[in-house]
């Protein structure tokens, strides 16, 4: 879909959320998208995790953890629709971002399946890349469908998407992955193994939370 049609359809969640009774995404409180106290909760807490994927373990960085208000705010987007709640996560996000050290390298977006996408009317990877001021480039898409990840555990997971994805167009360029959360990085591996496939150099990847139970380095 061109860029401008994305960008109507993304300002008309936004507006259509300003019309319907709100409350805090994060603690319920009455009449505000995002009260003082949760907004201060997203302040960026960067960490770091590895992942392995085929040609080399990448680094994962994450603005936040997975839980708490960051998980309720997160949740919000993709199942109800507060898409202008992305505003908040930006930080988190460009956090990870700089902390990759992934200079001029093209944000690559995981793809959105059409189901999801019918399901929103947005991708929530780029709609986060947009919020941090970059351009998704949509070089993945998928060659077969997957099951849904949810309850799978890590090899599950991995053997859910194994030789799911396909890119196009990213030989010779430098790129960083991007999704809104990583829990077993088996989304993002493949993603990874697809983009070196195509002959682009994978310089990280980059998400807004990362689920605790991974237990994640910092530096």
């Amino acid at each position: 879909m061109p860029e401008i049609l994305v960008a109507v359809r993304e300002a008309c969640a936004d507006a259509l959320a300003l019309l319907l009774p709100v409350s805090c995404a994060g603690c319920d409180e009455p009449d505000v998208a995002l009260c003082e106290r949760c907004a201060l909760a997203l302040a960026p807490d960067p960490r770091r995790q590895l992942i392995e994927a085929p040609g080399g373990s990448v680094a994962v960085w994450s603005g936040l953890a997975f839980e708490g208000v960051a998980a309720r705010v997160l949740r919000a987007i993709k199942e109800e629709g507060r898409t202008s709640l992305a505003e908040a996560l930006a930080p988190a996000l460009t956090a990870a971002l700089v902390h990759a050290d992934a200079g001029d390298a093209v944000c690559v977006p995981l793809p959105t399946s059409r189901q999801a996408y019918r399901r929103r009317g947005y991708r929530v990877p780029d709609l986060l890349v947009r919020r941090i001021g970059r351009r998704p480039s949509r070089l993945l898409r998928y060659a077969r469908r997957t099951g849904d990840q949810r309850g799978l555990d890590r090899d599950a997971r991995a053997r859910n998407v194994a030789q799911s994805l396909v890119a196009t167009g990213g030989a010779g360029r430098r790129v960083v992955v991007v999704d809104d959360v990583v829990t077993t990085g088996a989304s993002l591996a493949e993603a990874v193994r697809a983009l070196r496939a195509e002959g682009a150099d994978v310089v990280a990847a980059i998400t807004v939370a990362a689920t605790p139970r991974r237990r994640p380095t910092r530096r």
